[in-house]
């Protein structure tokens, strides 16, 4: 998958992504300046004990609440960021600031930490904040239009449809790169296509699709909607639904403009825009501390399986897919002994002269409860999980995340009729099929479940998973 691709696909994620760091960034030095300059600047006295470190860290700790303050505001909205109009973003950061100040002096009142120590601090707070976040995402909003002029992570679209709409799309989006799109296919009669663009007209949805690599599809018309949507989603491509005037409806997707025309984007979870932004931070944040906590026992494990036997390697690396059909290998210590290792059950079992054992651990849902491929060591680390701590390095690689849906073996695909839907997000360390029953729960019930996730995602989900993923580790439940 080359980087350009990546890219495209992320160009969403990582605007986003940007914003929050960026805001993180400018709300702390607000605050942090905010209190440098009534003690340095402010001719004033002051009567407090100036701890200007002390501050800037507690302030650090706190940046999270000020972050879901700014995503609640819809402030992590590409349409907001990115629209024609500065008014409503400007709007929301003045709002955003004095919610910001108005949480932090809640917190401070009830923890008692004398967080502004007079009360001019906070106001120049208010102000510093929103000039600060002003400025950051005006030099954001320049470098991403830069990019996107520059055709990097710029979206190739298909329009499909013949409506008026298709000819406005298609004129916008050449005349306008910076809005993040780039006009690669466009499917409709001659006269819905502008003159200039007819170079890039297709006969057919299917025609387009294998020749455009693109990334979104714009449907302006209402024929063969449901076609047009599994195409592209089957492609794990965005889509957008641009209803006409007696049409016009909101109540299956976000609503957003392109231009003047108001267009549906219909996503397959709600797992996306600055919620996916949101939970990749997490994950780094998670598996950078994770990683500190479970160093021992890892060498420790590691240096146990050496011991147990030198040649075989202490991690295995099993290919996987992940979000968007991205083979990855997964890391792992080993369980199985090395003449297994890299091996499909089907393959070691005829290997051992047991091949009846493929029918009954097939009917298992895939496990046997005594598979004789596992050594002794490899039984102990699977019912304790400790054989998933490598897998901290594909969360902090973005490879996977904390939670999600189990990642499938390239193989499984054959048999798997929604695929598309589990491949929309990225898989998972633990998710909700684990939490509900690991290896006590059959294959299909499993694939239930992480479909269910993919399209009902909610924060208050993925922290119910959390807190259940522990209390099952302890408990071992499922775990054999």
């Amino acid at each position: 998958m080359c980087y350009n691709y990546i890219m495209r696909k992320k160009s969403d994620f990582i605007l986003r992504l940007c914003l929050i760091v960026g805001d993180a960034v400018a709300l702390i030095f607000s605050f942090a300046f905010a209190y440098f300059v009534r003690v340095h600047v402010d001719p004033r006295p002051y009567v407090f004990e100036s701890q200007l470190f002390e501050f800037t860290m507690t302030i650090i700790w706190l940046v999270p609440i000020m972050l879901v303050i700014l995503a609640a505001l819809g402030l992590y909205k590409k349409s907001v960021f990115l629209g024609k109009s500065r008014l409503p973003e400007r709007g929301r950061l003045v709002l955003a600031a004095v919610l910001s100040v108005a949480a932090l002096i809640v917190y401070d009142f009830f923890k008692g930490d004398n967080l502004f120590p007079v009360r001019v601090m906070a106001v120049m707070a208010m102000v510093f904040s929103f000039a600060f976040l002003l400025f950051e995402r005006i030099v954001i909003r320049f470098l991403i239009r830069q990019i996107f002029k520059k055709d990097y992570a710029t979206k190739r679209a298909i329009i499909i449809g013949n409506s008026k709409n298709t000819g406005y799309l298609a004129d916008y989006i050449s005349a306008q790169p910076e809005a993040g799109y780039r006009v690669a296919g466009i499917v409709a009669s001659r006269k819905y296509i502008p003159e200039d663009l007819r170079k890039h007209q297709y006969s057919s949805l299917k025609d387009a699709l294998k020749k455009c690599r693109a990334d979104v599809v714009f449907q302006t018309d209402e024929k063969s909607t449901e076609y047009v949507y599994r195409q592209a989603i089957n492609k794990h491509l965005m889509y957008y639904f641009v209803p006409s005037e007696t049409s016009l409806s909101s109540h299956f997707g976000e609503m957003e403009l392109i231009g003047n025309i108001p267009a549906v984007s219909v996503r397959l979870t709600p797992l996306s825009g600055g919620w996916a932004a949101f939970k990749r931070a997490f994950d780094i944040v998670f598996s950078l501390v994770a990683l500190v906590f479970v160093a021992i026992p890892m060498m420790i494990t590691w240096v146990i399986l050496k011991l147990s036997d030198v040649k075989a390697p202490a991690i295995y690396k099993d290919e996987r897919l992940t979000q968007y059909n991205r083979r990855f290998k997964c890391y792992k210590f080993r369980s199985m002994k090395p003449e297994y290792s890299g091996m499909t059950a089907e393959e070691a079992f005829i290997k051992m002269g047991k091949p009846e054992m493929i029918r009954k651990y097939q009917k298992n849902g895939d496990y046997l409860k005594n598979d004789p491929r596992i050594t002794k060591f490899g039984r102990f680390i699977r019912r304790t999980s400790i054989d998933e701590l490598p897998q901290m390095f594909n969360i902090l690689r973005g490879d996977i995340s904390l939670i999600g849906p189990r990642a499938l073996l390239p193989g499984e695909l054959r048999d798997y009729g929604d695929r598309s839907l589990i491949l929309s997000v990225k898989s998972g360390l633990t998710g909700f099929a684990q939490v509900s029953g690991r290896r006590d729960i059959s294959f299909d019930e499993r694939r239930a479940l992480d479909i269910y996730y993919v399209m009902n995602w909610s924060l208050m989900l993925d922290t119910q998973i959390f807190f259940k993923t522990i209390a099952s580790v302890l408990r071992r439940d499922g775990a054999k």
